[in-house]
């Protein structure tokens, strides 16, 4: 265990469905708490460090986003090694040679503390820098999805706000999302967890759309409009 907060923390792995472990960090914004987020969804990602050309370009292309992320109730939260001067003089470069100011806040964790706390520091690290990790959290607090890139390679911010419709789509209406699937298409119901239940669907008992017992979907644009 480890106490951060003044709480007593779990240290095992970080895996879905745990309990985000709680933290304080200055910020380009001030001090926050990531429990202050509870009733929101977060997106909580890490930045190997200041001024890297391709954590340049993710801060910017969830920048252009942010409208659609705060559409689906989520609040980012972007992390660094480095310090909030470091922190805020690389948003004022951002800013400087592309017109887009970040207006979520980007927060400093100089003794990797939060870094260690989630699992984000490369144990193979040549330099001082984390890897490229993420983490969306559901508004209870709980992780629900896990990326980790290497810090060659940025992510796409278009999955990311696909994948957590996905998430919203399970976490409001216990429904699925297959393979490709875009808002609006049809989503999968969960596999029966009877011999009954998948009888019914055999039979088609249940007004569902099945190519099989085990694979059936429903019309996307009825459930969010009932």
């Amino acid at each position: 265990m480890r106490i951060v907060n003044g709480n007593n923390v779990e240290t095992g792995c970080i895996t879905i469905g745990r309990m985000a472990p709680d933290f304080t960090s200055s910020s380009t914004q001030g001090v926050i708490t990531l429990s202050q987020y509870r009733g929101k969804w977060v997106v909580f990602f890490s930045q190997p460090g200041d001024y890297t050309p391709v954590s340049a370009t993710e801060l910017i292309s969830f920048q252009q986003l942010i409208q659609e992320f705060e559409k689906r109730n989520v609040q980012l939260l972007a992390l660094t090694i480095d310090s909030t001067f470091s922190d805020i003089d690389w948003l004022i470069s951002i800013y400087n040679t592309t017109g887009i100011m970040i207006s979520y806040p980007l927060m400093s964790d100089r003794n990797a503390e939060i870094s260690r706390l989630y699992g984000m520091v490369n144990p193979d690290r040549v330099y001082e820098e984390s890897v490229r990790d993420l983490f969306i959290i559901n508004p209870e607090g709980r992780i629900r999805a896990i990326l980790t890139y290497p810090v060659s390679s940025g992510r796409n911010t278009y999955e990311i706000l696909r994948l957590t419709d996905t998430l919203q789509l399970t976490h409001e209406y216990n429904l699925y999302a297959p393979a490709n699937w875009m808002p609006g298409q049809p989503v999968i119901v969960p596999p029966p967890h009877d011999l009954n239940e998948a009888l019914q669907r055999e039979n088609d008992s249940l007004g569902l759309n099945c190519t099989d017992w085990y694979l059936c979907y429903k019309d996307y644009n009825t459930i969010v409009n009932d």
